[in-house]
Formats: structure tokens, C-alpha cells, sequence
């Protein structure tokens, strides 16, 4: 009996031991400096045979080799590529694990009207798919909730921490708006007419949306002691301390966006998705509405567009002169968020030039989140955040992480994948 009570207690502390996530890395102790590196700085800008040193989690200098003197530890990166870490807007990582166990999926809420809820509070920071990030140089998300015509608050994180106290980078960045679609497919198992033709219901939601609005802003500056919280939860926006997050797709419904926006005097406004903004870019420009846009590696959405037209939409806003990042919302999207870089490098492929596509999962993404003054850029007195990479980080040939940093601390670039990849490429050399 006892010979069977061991073997039971060994297999349950071999299993945790294959299952758990790494611990998180400590804190940085000395200094480090990375020498010879091509660096790409995250705002268009290369540095060749670069020098650079962080010290407490944050970097103290960086430009040409020799430029200033090393410190502490020393990383010879000769012919190797330094990055600052990619960032992914606009994601579930942490929210679901298996799509199939409903017990670790909540990145939703009951209800259509729901800015209260706050998405960092089920942020997972011990997922297994966060853990999967770290190899292709993605340490950064926005954790965003899903669901309803107002889904909630999203936050953003550094993906290696104990828990998402730990993770938080900033709370509470924004609210996400679902706008209604202006057009709608006949849903044949409720018995609707297949087909896609006009939303009969648009003015009607879009006056519903509204009136939420405004009651909003009656509540806030009502003097009442009864707290409605939903209505509470949207005074960032009126107020600029947090962005409105538009989850919109064709022209019509972003120029209702931008017309509603202004007459409800809403402060800082993100369009995300956003498939047919290239239309209306020149109103986005005068308009200064950043946009996170829709993912690079789908289909085109109807059949008389240009069979690349996902690859170079950001290239169309970009050339327009409008702020743009990416974001990888859609079907698989937590485990597909790894290859975020691989679509910058798409957009790249499609004329865009290489280091302004690299601003779409670094500089960028860091100005449209609000973060841009501690991260998204190698630049001094910001966070350490950053990898070395062995060849060039938007192409999956050559994007293989030797170092990777979050806040100076040195992560582990362990994964399930990776261990079961060393597993098997084993299999046939014994």
C-alpha cells in the first residue's frame, strides 16, 4: 500500500513539474550590456554595431558601439539583432485557455452594456498560451474583454509575472464598443433569409448606444448618492483618462463613429478592426483617430477586393499619414497572437518598408495604448524591455530568440512547445 501511495505522490510531483509555467524571472541585479548588435530602435530608426546598457530594469544608453563604456554583465550580440519586445493589442491571452472547457473561458459577461467589468481581474498571468508568447518576442498585450454592444475595460500587461497584480503595466486603458454593422447575414438557424444585405435594425441600436451615452453623462454629473456603476465606468471617456476603444469595420459605420464621437465631445477615440478605414483615411488624419487594424493573414472580406488587401491595409493607412498598429482579434486568436511579428513582416512583403513595419507591434502599438513613455521604443529611461535576436525578427526563418528581457529581468524563452520540439527532434539521432 505504501509502494502504491509513493508512486502516486511522485507522479503527481513529475506532472506538476512538466505542466506548470516557468517562475517568473527576479529582478535585475547588475547591470547588462549588449554589444555589436544591429538595434531597431522601434521608431523607424537602426543603430548598426550598436551598444546597449540597462541598469534597475531600465535602459541607460544606447548608439554606436564604443560610444559608452560597458557595465556589468557583457552580451556579445555581434552580427545578431536587439529588439524592443512586440506588443499585441486588443487580445484575450490570459482570458480563455481551451476554447472547449467552459471553465477557462471568461472573457465575457451576461449583458449588452457592461464598461464596469474589468478584464485584468481574470487575467490568467499562468496560462500556458501566454507562456508561448515569449519565444517569437511577443511580452506585451492588451487584455481585452469580449462581448455585448460595450464589453468592458481592457488593461495591459508584461507577460511573465505570478499574477496579473504583478503583470499590470496599465489599468484600465479603455473601454471597447462593439458598434452595430450597418449590413447583416440572413442567419438561416433562426429561420432569416440567407444573404448579406442592410441591418434594418442600424439607426435603432445606434440610437440605443446613444441614449446609453448620454444617461451616462447625466449620471455622472448628477449630485444623486444611488451609484450606477456602468454609468460610472464611462467617465474616462469624458474626461480623457481613458481611450474609447471602437470595435467598427465598414465606411459608413466609422464616419458614425467620428460624428458621434464629436458630438459627445469624447476625448480620446482608437478604431479597431477598422476594414474599410483606408477609405475614409484622410478623415482619420485630420481627425488624429489611431487604428488598430484588422489582421493581416485573413481573406479578403468581399469577393471584388484585391486578393491582398489584408496584407497591405496598413501600408494604405500608413501612406495616408495615419498612426497605425495591428492586432490579431479572429478565430484561434490567443495561440496565433505568437506570430503577430510574421504579420508585420506580411505588410512588409507588401511594400511597406521593413523598420516602418516593425512600428506596427512596438513604436506604435505603444502610442495608440497610451504607453509610449516607458515602452515600444530602445530608447533611454525606458523599460528594458527587449530581445536578442539571431537573424530578423519579422521573418519565421530567422526570428529565433537567444535573450529575451522584460524590466530588465532576464525570462525564460521555455515553452510547452519548445520542450516537446527538442522531444522529438531527438526521436530519430538515438
Amino acid at each position: 500500500m505504501k509502494k502504491i501511495v509513493f508512486i502516486i505522490a511522485l507522479y503527481i510531483i513529475s506532472f506538476g513539474k512538466v505542466t506548470a509555467q516557468q517562475t517568473p524571472a527576479k529582478v535585475q541585479s547588475e547591470a547588462i550590456t549588449i554589444t555589436g548588435a544591429t538595434a531597431h530602435i522601434g521608431n523607424g530608426k537602426v543603430i548598426e554595431n550598436s551598444i546597449l546598457i540597462f541598469e534597475k530594469g531600465k535602459i541607460t544608453a544606447i548608439g554606436t558601439n564604443g560610444s559608452a563604456s560597458a557595465k556589468g554583465t557583457v552580451i556579445d550580440a555581434s552580427g545578431k539583432h536587439v529588439y524592443p519586445g512586440f506588443i499585441a493589442p486588443n487580445s484575450t491571452l490570459g482570458l480563455v485557455e481551451i476554447g472547449a472547457v467552459r471553465a477557462t473561458d471568461d472573457d465575457s459577461e451576461i449583458g449588452n452594456y457592461n464598461p464596469h467589468i474589468r478584464s485584468i481581474i481574470a487575467y490568467n498571468a499562468e496560462s500556458k498560451i501566454v507562456e508561448s508568447m515569449r519565444p517569437n518576442g511577443v511580452l506585451m498585450a492588451q487584455i481585452t474583454p469580449r462581448g455585448g454592444r460595450i464589453s468592458g475595460t481592457s488593461s495591459i500587461v508584461q507577460l511573465d509575472a505570478w499574477n496579473w497584480e504583478d503583470a499590470t503595466i496599465k489599468v484600465d486603458d479603455g473601454i471597447h464598443i462593439n458598434w452595430p454593422s450597418s449590413f447583416t447575414r440572413g442567419r438561416w438557424w433562426l429561420g432569416e433569409e440567407p444573404g448579406y444585405k442592410p441591418n434594418k435594425k442600424y439607426v435603432e441600436q445606434i440610437t440605443e448606444l446613444v441614449d446609453f451615452i448620454h444617461q451616462s453623462k447625466a449620471s455622472i454629473k448628477s449630485n444623486t448618492t444611488t451609484v450606477n456603476l456602468p454609468h460610472l465606468a464611462m467617465k474616462g471617456i469624458f474626461d480623457g483618462s481613458k481611450t474609447l476603444f471602437v470595435h467598427v469595420n465598414t465606411e459608413k459605420e466609422i464616419l458614425d463613429v467620428l460624428r458621434i464621437s464629436k458630438e459627445n465631445d469624447i476625448k480620446k477615440i482608437v478604431l479597431v478592426g477598422a476594414y474599410e478605414a483606408y477609405k475614409v483615411a484622410n478623415q482619420l488624419k485630420q481627425n488624429n483617430i489611431p487604428v488598430l487594424a484588422t489582421r493581416t493573414h485573413s481573406t479578403p472580406q468581399q469577393e471584388d477586393e484585391d486578393y491582398d488587401l489584408p496584407y497591405k491595409n496598413a501600408k494604405l493607412l500608413m501612406d495616408a499619414g495615419v498612426l497605425v498598429a495591428i492586432q490579431n482579434s479572429g478565430q484561434m486568436e490567443r495561440a496565433n497572437a505568437r506570430n503577430l511579428p510574421f504579420q508585420a513582416g506580411t505588410v512588409a512583403a507588401h511594400g511597406l518598408d521593413k523598420e516602418k513595419a516593425l512600428q506596427l507591434i512596438t513604436g506604435n502599438s505603444a502610442k495608440i495604448l497610451g504607453i509610449d513613455n516607458s515602452t515600444g521604443t530602445l530608447e533611454v529611461g525606458k523599460d528594458a524591455t527587449l530581445f536578442i535576436s539571431i537573424g530578423d525578427a519579422l521573418d519565421m526563418r530567422t526570428n529565433q530568440l537567444e535573450k529575451a528581457f522584460i524590466q530588465g529581468r532576464d525570462i525564460s524563452l521555455e515553452s510547452h512547445q519548445t520542450k516537446l520540439w527538442k522531444r522529438y527532434s531527438e526521436k530519430y539521432t538515438k
